[in-house]
């Protein structure tokens, strides 16, 4: 350090001596900016790496001026030094290249310094910034960029994978995903929620339990753990615990969307109508989400269920003028107008926003060509029929087994054999139904149709995806995932 005092400074003690350092002139550059004396500024910012030529932040000073001033080439130069000489951990200087590059119209460059800024920069601070110059910079080379990860959401693009595999129904793939997100990055709470959820509708109920109690370890008032909890308690029959935890439940007020939704949605499934109606009555007042047609069927599902029928029918009408195409707001305003003619009680609704399983049953059953090509290539309705299969009541499983004869493939024969497999108590007429499906599938009597009753079995697969059959209380991957 270099200190330089007036000659009269021995004299007059009360001069204060000046000191001329790194700090002294950043401080001066800094003054300059305010003023946009950007040649100053410069002239201040080299004399600060003069006497600091190994701290990065004076060079990127130096080299952040030089992009002001349009020197977008001397200020990769300085860029690339300091990554090079100085500090080649300091990943945000790939972004401030990726900004150059951009400025001189080199997309290719830009996007190479953008991703490798991505793929390296652990902290993210420059997020938002980065997915607009991405966004730019796509449109300019009219091609996605060729990003393999993004190291500061490490786990979070894998995650939303996961999540998406979940709402198909492809439950085992969303479970060995959600594992390897959760053993990685063990405090990443969403992942283990829905890992739990996964697990919860493969009817794996006690390594549910386990992810769950493992979110609340780490965050006992995490409200997707506990919804998901309380759900879990009623599968398993625990009424003791699940009233404990509901007085919790409905001492709590959301505030965000997400969480009001999640609420709601629990309360739905948990047959507390009242407390979900008033949930989604506040979603509608969000100008957000209020033109979702869906939602207010939710809420006059809700209304609905809890004897508010003049508010279910308000809401079954505003979804009606929201999505003119679907049958389903047409189907529930009819039923209620009939049972109010009839002077009949207004049966349960479900809140998937779908028809009644047993009305589309009837829909399909006129056309089974389009039922066949529906159950192939929609993974969600397969669920459905398997979770209907496993956890339904007789009287829709034997819809289901029969409805199954239609779809010939394998997957669906393994399903009917676990019938005859896991059920060998069931009515006779629900035996015979799955046998018949089973021979039509595949022209095989039951001894040939393998295992023996009794014999334990993993889950075919997974309760209630998106088209929950009425009377399973099935849960939606895509109205209780995080």
């Amino acid at each position: 350090m270099i200190e330089r005092t007036s000659e009269n400074a021995a004299e007059h003690s009360n001069v204060i001596p000046v000191t001329l350092d790194a700090n002294f002139f950043f401080e001066r550059a800094v003054r300059s900016l305010d003023r946009f004396q950007y040649d100053k500024a410069l002239r201040n910012f080299r004399k600060a790496v003069e006497y600091e030529p190994d701290n990065p932040v004076n060079h990127c000073n130096m080299a952040g001026i030089l992009s002001e001033m349009g020197n977008y080439t001397a200020s990769n130069e300085i860029l690339i030094h300091v990554l090079e000489k100085i500090d080649p951990a300091m990943t945000e200087c790939h972004f401030y290249m990726a900004n150059n590059f951009a400025n001189m119209e080199s997309f290719e460059e830009a996007e190479r310094s953008l991703v490798t800024y991505l793929e390296e920069d652990a902290n993210g601070e420059f997020m938002t910034e980065s997915e607009e110059l991405m966004e730019l910079l796509q449109y300019e080379l009219n091609r996605p960029a060729p990003l393999v990860r993004i190291r500061s959401r490490e786990g979070v693009v894998e995650h939303d994978r996961a999540r998406s595999l979940l709402e198909e129904g492809k439950f085992p793939q969303a479970v060995e995903l959600l594992e390897e997100i959760t053993a990685g990055t063990p405090d990443f709470l969403a992942a283990h929620n829905n890992l739990a959820l996964a697990h919860f509708y493969m009817g794996r109920f006690a390594k549910a339990k386990e992810c769950l109690n493992e979110v609340l370890k780490q965050d006992p008032g995490n409200l997707h753990a506990l919804c998901n909890m309380a759900i879990f308690l009623q599968y398993a029959g625990d009424k003791e615990q699940l009233e404990t935890l509901l007085g919790m439940l409905e001492a709590t007020v959301p505030f965000h969307q997400e969480h009001v939704f999640k609420m709601a949605t629990t309360m739905g499934i948990l047959g507390r109508h009242a407390a979900a109606y008033s949930h989604f009555r506040r979603l509608l007042k969000d100008e957000e989400v209020a033109g979702d047609a869906g939602l207010y069927h939710y809420c006059a599902a809700a209304a609905s269920n809890s004897g508010r029928h003049d508010e279910a029918l308000r809401c079954w009408r505003q979804a009606a003028k929201l999505d003119p195409a679907s049958a389903v707001p047409a189907f529930f305003l009819s039923q209620l107008q009939q049972a109010r003619a009839e002077g009949h009680p207004m049966p349960a609704v479900s809140y998937n926003y779908q028809l009644p399983f047993q009305e589309q049953l009837k829909q399909w059953k006129g056309n089974t060509g389009r039922f066949t090509e529906e159950v192939r290539n929609n993974p969600l309705l397969r669920a459905s029929f398997f979770w209907a299969l496993r956890y339904g009541d007789s009287a829709t499983k034997l819809q289901v087994t029969e409805a199954l004869r239609w779809i010939e493939d394998e997957e669906m024969s393994e399903v009917l054999r676990g019938v005859l497999e896991q059920e060998p108590l069931q009515e006779d007429r629900l035996q015979e139904a799955a046998l018949f499906s089973l021979q039509r599938l595949i022209g095989e009597n039951l001894n040939e149709a393998g295992g023996s009753p009794g014999e334990e079995q993993e889950p075919a697969a997974a309760p209630g995806p998106k088209g929950m059959l009425p009377g399973t209380g099935g849960l939606s991957p895509s109205t209780t995932r995080i």
